[in-house]
């Protein structure tokens, strides 16, 4: 199973931005689509957004314009760019590796994200 590990979260100011990367512990090629969901206290996990191999993204309407999602399949990366944060975006943030044809679904251990003053 493929190991992911995620880094880059913290605490920021409302208006601020963090880099989310995520890596994989194998190289993944261009099997998998890769993406990020995120679990606020009281709520349901929910999509962020989601990069397929062929580059196709696809965002939650909260975040469209304030994240972007990449991938680097040569360094089994995905980063999260999130700009103009907001104190809704505070959550755990999880990576996720999944294959439809595979039927594989895996994620990360999470990473806190907190937008406060």
């Amino acid at each position: 199973q493929v190991q992911l590990v995620e880094s880059g979260g913290g605490l920021v100011q409302p208006g601020g931005s963090l880099r989310l990367s995520c890596a994989a512990s194998r190289n993944i090629g261009s099997i998998y689509t890769m993406g990020w969901y995120r679990q606020a206290p009281g709520k349901q996990r929910e999509l962020v957004a989601t990069i397929t191999s062929g580059g196709r993204t696809n965002y939650v309407d909260s975040v469209k314009g304030r994240f972007t999602i990449s991938r680097d399949n040569a360094k089994n990366t995905v980063v999260l760019q999130m700009n103009s944060l907001k104190p809704e975006d505070t959550a755990v943030y999880y990576c996720n590796i999944k294959s439809d044809y595979l039927k594989y679904d895996t994620w990360g251990q999470g990473t806190q994200v907190t937008v406060s003053s």
